[in-house]
């Protein structure tokens, strides 16, 4: 199925919105984590790393409902850490929805059979359930065994309680064509509507940094993964055609950062999902004061080998609103698997990476033992 006509149709009407409002940079997509702690460590992961004080914040109802509001996107996807864990997530979910918000909330599922009957299954609404592949690669990529035949009873579980029910895939160096292909032709009989797939972003503070992919390997991966599947048609693939079909080395996109705006427990976050560089209170101070012309593919570092769907995504989108012909001609085909690949973005110019995480927690961890030091003030009965 993939995304649904009435969410492409929506999501497309924004976009068209935005064209005609000569708007250069827009959001489609609010990442809104309202915590980072989670009941895994996985090795890959770049969010589980903080003092326990930071790990221990959560965003409030209001604050989680005011970002959507001040941001605007068409589309919430809830991530962290481990939403689950959240106590007021349903409230939030909720609220999302009444705004007429595509709310995906991603899960990594261990908790999901205690809290599914907090939620009920609405047009607005799907699960995303984090799956890296067959048992041997994910219970490998969450370093504990055991995780995936939980995650798959959770599918049965939420298809059988009427959810919109989609997988997320994160691939690292060392991914085989075959093995991923029949996963995917696995996920796709259990019947889940939508996957989700995107190569690993190497975290500066991951644990494992030996195993993530670079642009030249991303590219042969999936070109090899979509000639076992029908030129990617055989999936359905949560994701714009384009946007697969630049995960090929078919499409020369830089990212578009703005596009997938993130809002945690820091603020709003400089300059992507990816990077935490700096963090600012407000929508507008993100969208209006960053320095965008500093990031991207070919402008710094630590965006040389990312092809993450959160930062491509969008510009396979905007790429599909100016050049309709384009993602029809795509979405008939299928992905290319064979011949020369678009010219790959040069990466001598870019500038070195900084690395200024240290800053950012010792900033908020001193907001958060002043706040706790203040006096608390005694009500009328005290």
């Amino acid at each position: 199925m993939g995304i649904p006509l009435r969410q492409s149709l929506s999501i497309g009407a924004y976009v068209v919105r935005q064209h005609l409002a000569g708007r250069k940079r827009y959001p489609l997509v609010l990442m809104l984590e309202p915590l980072f702690r989670c009941n895994l460590a996985c090795a890959g992961c770049g969010k589980i790393d903080y003092p326990d004080k930071i790990l221990n914040q959560r965003l409030s109802v209001d604050d989680a409902l005011a970002a959507i509001d001040e941001c605007g996107a068409p589309v919430v996807v809830i991530a962290g850490g481990e939403p689950l864990l959240h106590r007021e997530l349903p409230e939030i979910v909720r609220g999302a929805i009444a705004r007429k918000k595509y709310v995906t909330v991603c899960t990594n599922a261990l908790l999901l059979e205690k809290k599914i009957d907090l939620y009920e299954p609405n047009p607005y609404f799907n699960w995303s359930i984090h799956l890296d592949g067959d048992e041997e690669m994910h219970d490998r990529s969450v370093c504990q065994k055991g995780v995936y035949d939980r995650a798959v009873r959770a599918i049965e579980l939420s298809k059988k309680k009427g959810f919109r029910t989609n997988i997320n895939c994160t691939l690292f160096d060392g991914a085989e064509a075959d093995k991923v292909a029949n996963f995917f032709d696995k996920v796709r009989d259990m019947g889940v509507e939508g996957i989700t797939v995107s190569p690993g972003y190497a975290y500066e503070r991951a644990p494992d940094q030996q195993h993530f992919l670079n642009r030249s390997r991303t590219k042969q991966l999936f070109r090899e993964i979509f000639k076992r599947g029908n030129k990617g048609k055989a999936w359905p693939f949560y994701q714009s055609s384009l946007f697969l079909d630049f995960l090929a080395g078919n499409q020369n996109y830089q990212c578009t950062p703005w596009g997938n705006p993130t809002r945690n427990v820091f603020g709003w976050q400089r300059p992507c999902y990816l990077l935490g560089e700096g963090y600012v209170s407000t929508f507008k101070e993100l969208m209006e004061e960053t320095d965008w012309e500093r990031y991207g593919t070919g402008n710094y570092e630590k965006c040389a080998d990312c092809m993450v769907h959160c930062g491509f995504e969008a510009s396979a989108v905007t790429d599909a609103i100016k050049n309709p012909l384009k993602l029809a001609w795509v979405g008939l085909r299928g992905v290319k698997i064979d011949g020369p690949m678009a010219p790959e973005i040069p990466l001598h110019n870019a500038r070195p990476a900084e690395y200024v995480f240290s800053s950012h927690v010792e900033k908020k961890l001193a907001e958060i033992i002043e706040s706790e030091q203040r006096p608390r003030h005694l009500s009328a009965a005290e």
